[in-house]
């Protein structure tokens, strides 16, 4: 189902300065996109996207930009837009991000968690960071730049998602399946997880992703025969399920040095002046601390069990025992990663894919690349722009499955003492509005590459 919806009135940030306005703008934006409570649960628990979809599509539309709001199921909804570029045969441009935030309990947070409170110079909420201050920086930068009547060279296309945060059914997947003509003549794309500072020691690192290890979520099950609880068991699927699990999170996984990693800790040693010991990663992680945490998670493979599920009473042995693992693998390393798995798991043990997917890569040699690290440099002097892999995932696994290359691309210069890394699905998640501001000045100069 499509539906395109009427303009709304929106606040009017066209103040003076620099950025045209598109700093304030973003900060409005920021805050008031937290106020929609956009939290998924996963498992199709989820409130709707909805009414934070049709805000961004008044946005949209008030700047001039025809927005088309998206359903897959009622209320999961994603915008849709593509501002015509000025040269046609230009190949056109992609950037994405998603609209749905992780649960918050708000006992454990400092401000109210859905307030987008401004508080000692950041905008607070679930979704500062994760990922809606990108969004608005995005949606600032459109809109001033339609005002001035600046176009990029290529078609812009803007998608605004449901459902990352699971597993992108209702967003990613449904637009790039059921709409993807919208995305006709993008080969290349920008979103979340990356153009962040890392300060480590006199260099500032700017980590741009160019790739991201491959999903592979599994739910196991264990059958035995079921019976009283005071009987023998030798074929009890609660045990069997339990020395699965717990071979899995003992298991020691190999590191693999993947292309992309390799580029990483090439440009790690240039920024930093420093060599780094490929034979010690481990420790060179925790030697080098902000700049390490870049390359911990992504040097090897992992499995980690997340839920176990047996029984409904303790005198009954039940015949069925579940787990769910978490499994992420390197590019290149699929077929190796699910043979560990099964090896670990052992024959009395089933598995089956909650969702599986490949593992994307971007050119971290191209144009793109030059360009993204170029609009950091411009803005900041000292930026040191170096490719990242990230540990988890993104919409991009959706992206590229139709062909488009997804870079990792939120930029913001952050002051110290604030743990970008950490604020990911966290407490206390906030975005600096000084960083805020950065981004847009950032975003809008390398859309004028585009």
């Amino acid at each position: 189902m499509q539906e395109r919806r009427p303009g709304v009135k929106v606040r009017d940030d066209r103040g003076g300065g620099d950025d045209g306005g598109a700093a304030a703008d973003a900060a409005a934006i920021c805050a008031d996109l937290i106020r929609f409570d956009t939290t998924n649960r996963g498992e199709g628990v989820a409130r709707p996207e909805r009414p934070a979809a049709e805000h961004v599509a008044a946005l949209l539309d008030e700047a001039g930009a025809e927005a088309k709001i998206v359903e897959s199921a009622p209320g999961r909804a994603s915008v849709l837009a593509r501002v015509p570029g000025a040269d046609p045969g230009h190949p056109a441009f992609l950037v994405h991000g998603h609209l749905d935030v992780v649960p918050a309990d708000p006992a454990e947070w400092t401000v109210p968690p859905f307030s987008g409170e401004v508080r000692d110079g950041c905008v607070w909420g679930r979704g500062a960071i994760d990922m809606k201050g990108s969004l608005a920086m995005t949606l600032a930068v459109v809109r001033r730049r339609l005002r001035e009547g600046r176009r990029t060279r290529g078609d812009l296309v803007l998608a605004f998602l449901a459902d990352e945060e699971c597993t992108g059914e209702h967003g990613s997947r449904y637009v790039a399946r059921e709409h993807r003509g919208f995305f006709d003549g993008c080969a290349e794309a920008i979103s979340e997880s990356g153009g962040f500072s890392v300060d480590a020691g006199a260099a500032r690192v700017y980590p741009i992703a160019t790739g991201e290890r491959g999903t592979a979520w599994m739910r196991l099950t264990a059958r035995g025969t079921a019976g009283h609880g005071s009987k023998p068991a030798p074929d009890n699927a609660v045990a069997e399920i339990a020395h699965a699990v717990s071979r899995l999170a003992a298991h020691e996984w190999p590191v693999r040095l993947t292309p992309g990693v390799r580029a990483l800790l090439d440009g790690l040693a240039d920024a930093l002046g420093t060599a780094v010991d490929h034979d010690r990663l481990d420790e060179e992680a925790v030697r080098l601390g902000a700049a390490g945490r870049l390359f911990a998670g992504t040097i090897r493979n992992s499995a980690n069990p997340t839920r176990l599920d047996a029984g409904y009473k303790v005198n009954v042995v039940p015949g069925t025992a579940t787990a769910q693992v978490d499994g992420r693998y390197l590019p290149g390393t699929g077929d190796e990663f699910l043979a560990t798995v099964d090896r670990l798991l052992g024959p009395k043990v089933a598995r089956a894919f909650l969702n599986h997917e490949e593992a994307p890569a971007a050119d971290p040699a191209g144009p793109t690349f030059a360009a993204l690290a170029d609009a950091l440099r411009a803005e900041d002097p000292a930026a040191r722009p170096v490719p990242y892999v990230m540990a988890g995932g993104t919409d991009a696994k959706a992206f590229h499955r139709i062909g488009i290359a997804s870079y990792g691309f939120a930029p913001l210069r952050l002051g110290p003492g604030l743990d970008y890394l950490g604020m990911f699905h966290g407490v206390d998640e906030r975005v600096p509005l000084d960083g805020l501001a950065f981004g847009t000045r950032v975003l809008d100069r390398f859309l004028d590459t585009r």
